[in-house]
């Protein structure tokens, strides 16, 4: 698919691609891997880059004589977990070639096409929202986890259950991967603001700048998040430690009761003949009235020392 960069992406046909340097509207082009394999000279870009889509291993970007070439490997916001969804690219200052064969580039181009509209149309535009578009949710993401971690921590408190201590871990899994996702995006756009090719106007290199700050702010919120996740770590660890406490504490005391009945009957349990209350009728009863007595006085004893 081929694009024109005017008051709108207006799409169009290969051939008017070769009239951007004329009338100068810049161009946005996306190919599968083949179809860059087959046209990639129609675009006259000087380089014997290939771009592999296969072989993503990040977002980055690489400044060439003639071009800037790069790599975009986005995490599924849907399943931050599963699979990143990954596409090359090549630009100059007459347009942006995207390389991919995921259906992601069209997707996103769909939704700037729908929703966006521009006074002033350039290549350097079409690539803050371009890039806008990637992360243009996040923030809803991140409010979404905000909420759910809050969740867990009135169940922690509730009562630590291992699956409060799995959704955790998910979660800073997932917002792992938004921070680095983050990190690459921004070296991205700092290389786009450094322009050391000249591709783009000066007075255009703030939509980089703006992008660079939403980037700092999504970051800054997704570490908030992290250490949110590690917060609540050691609450549940804190939980855990405190419910073994209070069973080793009741086990104690019960220890504590029994031991003086212990030794009554271990007493009582020596084979003399001339042991005390041995012949009197009196002399299981009383042991009984002993053996309560002790454990009143205990309960009474550890109640006062707040024990129990």
């Amino acid at each position: 698919m081929f694009y024109l960069i005017k008051e709108r992406l207006e799409e169009c046909s290969a051939g008017d691609l070769k009239k951007c340097g004329r009338d100068g509207a810049q161009y946005v082009a996306v190919l599968t891997s083949t179809q860059w394999a087959e046209e990639r000279e129609c675009f006259e870009m000087g380089m014997d880059l290939e771009l592999n889509t296969s072989d993503i291993h990040g977002t980055k970007i690489e400044v060439n004589y003639d071009s800037l070439t790069g790599t975009f490997s986005i995490p599924d916001r849907k399943d931050l977990s599963g699979n990143d969804r990954q596409f090359a690219f090549a630009l100059d200052e007459r347009g942006i070639v995207f390389i991919d064969d995921s259906n992601t580039v069209m997707e996103l181009i769909k939704n700037i096409t729908r929703i966006k509209y521009w006074r002033f149309p350039s290549l350097e535009r079409f690539l803050y929202d371009f890039l806008e578009m990637i992360v243009h949710e996040d923030l809803l993401l991140m409010e979404k986890y905000e909420r759910e971690l809050d969740a867990v921590e009135k169940e922690i408190l509730a009562g630590a259950n291992e699956e409060c201590l799995k959704r955790i871990n998910m979660i800073r899994g997932d917002v792992r991967e938004l921070r680095i996702n983050y990190e690459q995006l921004t070296d991205l756009g700092q290389e786009l603001e450094e322009n050391e090719n000249d591709f783009f106007k000066e007075d255009n290199l703030r939509y980089f700048h703006l992008f660079l700050n939403r980037m700092a702010r999504l970051y800054d919120v997704a570490g908030s998040l992290r250490d949110y996740t590690v917060q609540l770590n050691d609450l549940y660890k804190s939980q855990i430690d405190m419910k073994q406490n209070r069973i080793m504490t009741i086990l104690t005391v019960v220890t504590a009761i029994f031991m003086p009945l212990t030794l009554i009957a271990g007493w009582y349990g020596m084979n003399f003949v001339y042991m005390p209350e041995l012949s009197s009728p009196y002399g299981y009863p009383a042991v009984i009235a002993v053996c309560l007595l002790i454990v009143t006085v205990c309960l009474i004893l550890f109640k006062k020392k707040k024990w129990l």
